[in-house]
């Protein structure tokens, strides 16, 4: 091949693609989570708010439904979510230090626990179901008003909660996916570390909504 030939549009095109398909920015990728978590601390922000309000205006009735829950579930999975923290930071760690296979098994065991902490709501929410305690069920409506929005403002905050823990185990999936693609690596860590962030403020979430459901009676 002569000199000119190796200089051709047709020659540079795939070196271009391939310098496109490697372009990484993690400066971006960081302020982009962090610009999503703000909107998550917005929403659940509010309806802590709305909590507090109700709580105010019916503080008895808030009260006598906390006694209703099971504090050593919601105790369980509060130590569940925060050991996933320190498993989930010290993932990130492991690549950090270019150890891929500890790091898979940390996230193994970070999903493991988020797992872990959906079964124990699943679980939780399966037995106030059977005692017929769910929104617009014939016992709750019974029940004073108080602890009809009690209920109401916990299986949504809740099940809200839960429903970012599933999206976080998934993330971490698609993270163990990308490390075993090479994709993820020491030098290309933004994916794992944004996946940290969200799961850490996940983790913090719950922390403000054990004490408010469970620990007010």
């Amino acid at each position: 091949m002569s000199p000119h030939a190796a200089l051709t549009p047709d020659t540079l095109a795939p070196h271009a693609s391939a310098a496109h398909a490697e372009h990484y920015d993690p400066v971006a990728c960081k302020i982009g989570m962090w610009l999503f978590l703000f909107t998550e601390v917005l929403l659940f922000g509010t309806l802590f708010i709305v909590f507090a309000v109700y709580l105010t205006l019916h503080h008895f009735d808030f009260a006598s439904g906390s006694r209703q829950l099971d504090k050593l579930l919601g105790a369980a999975n509060t130590m569940i979510l925060l050991t996933s923290s320190l498993t989930m930071a010290l993932a990130i760690a492991a690549m950090q230090r270019s150890n891929r296979r500890l790091s898979v098994a940390l996230l193994t065991a970070t999903l493991l626990l988020g797992l872990a902490f959906l079964g124990i709501k699943a679980h939780e929410w399966h037995h106030k179901f059977e005692h017929d305690l769910y929104p617009r069920s014939a016992t709750m409506l019974a029940n004073p008003y108080g602890q009809q929005v009690f209920y109401g403002l916990y299986y949504t905050m809740t099940g809200l909660h839960a429903l970012h823990v599933i999206v976080g185990c998934g993330a971490i999936v698609s993270a163990m996916v990308l490390i075993r693609l090479g994709r993820v690596r020491a030098d290309r860590i933004a994916f794992i570390d944004n996946t940290g962030l969200y799961w850490h403020l996940v983790d913090a979430i719950w922390i403000l909504l054990f004490p408010l459901f469970y620990l007010i009676g």
